[in-house]
């Protein structure tokens, strides 16, 4: 059994109150081409919808990822990509959000990453998966048969909370939380900049409590972190991008887009739920 003593590589130990040396994860990431070949679109699509522009859209990228790995392991790949997004969609639109409504949303979707962490091993994740793509396809028709009037009042806040805590709930399990939040927080009608700097926010702190239970579960091997660290440098191309597009797009548009990154992930989840 190696020691520390032992010529490898290397970081700093304590081994009976002295400073050693400990050997260090290998780097050792996956090598499957087809693997990257459907985890770069992803996390592309990933960093537009960080961005705002096509909100919805990065609830594809663990689908599209378990093409080629289990859900449990595309999620943990993801986790530092998700960290670097959000801190490049936090700087790009720090004055951009709602501090109110992040104060209301944020309990909330922490309670529900605490239940996702306590029953993470007791659900299918596809299950996971078909019923919050059923829930978008059915906002969605909502949306298209009965249009929001001018004059039409916010949703309750009964159903914000309800809906914080399942996009938290769904955020750990598959990092499927934009749907729900996106059902609350649509018919707001914030304006695109605010819209994005308040989900860049919120989900900066719900993709930071996973870090803790997501260690606890043994997802961060070196497998997975090697893995990670090829992907980081598509993370920014596509945040870039997003943050482009958002500035410059009309309001309308804007949101169309949106319901069309729902609607897609929504068919895509149910899919892969009945597959």
């Amino acid at each position: 059994m190696a020691g520390c003593g032992q010529r490898v590589a290397a970081v700093p130990c304590i081994v009976t109150g002295f400073a050693a040396f400990a050997p260090m994860p290998p780097f050792a990431p996956i090598t499957d081409p087809w693997f990257y070949a459907v985890s770069i679109p992803a996390v592309l699509l990933l960093g537009l919808s960080k961005s705002g522009f096509g909100a919805g859209f990065g609830s594809l990228a663990v689908p599209m990822m378990a093409l080629a790995v289990s859900v449990p392991q595309a999620a943990a790949i993801l986790m530092p990509v998700l960290l670097l997004m959000d801190l490049l969609g936090m700087a790009a639109f720090r004055k951009d959000f709602d501090a109110r409504l992040l104060r209301f949303l944020l309990p909330w979707g922490l309670a529900g990453i605490g239940v996702g962490a306590l029953s993470f091993k007791l659900l299918e994740p596809r299950w996971v998966a078909g019923i919050v793509g059923v829930a978008t396809l059915v906002f969605l028709a909502q949306r298209l048969a009965f249009p929001p009037r001018p004059d039409q009042p916010p949703p309750p806040r009964w159903a914000g909370a309800l809906l914080a805590a399942t996009s938290g709930f769904t955020s750990f399990i598959a990092h499927a939380g934009g749907p729900p939040i996106n059902a609350y927080v649509i018919p707001l009608k914030l304006s695109p900049l605010r819209f994005t700097g308040t989900m860049a926010f919120f989900f900066f702190a719900i993709n930071l409590s996973k870090w803790v239970p997501y260690a606890a579960l043994g997802l961060f091997d070196a497998r997975n972190l090697s893995t990670a660290l090829l992907l980081l440098p598509f993370a920014p191309l596509g945040v870039w991008a997003g943050v482009r597009i958002a500035r410059r797009i009309d309001a309308v548009l804007f949101y169309r887009f949106v319901f069309a990154g729902m609607a897609l992930t929504g068919v895509k989840l149910v899919w892969d739920a009945l597959g």
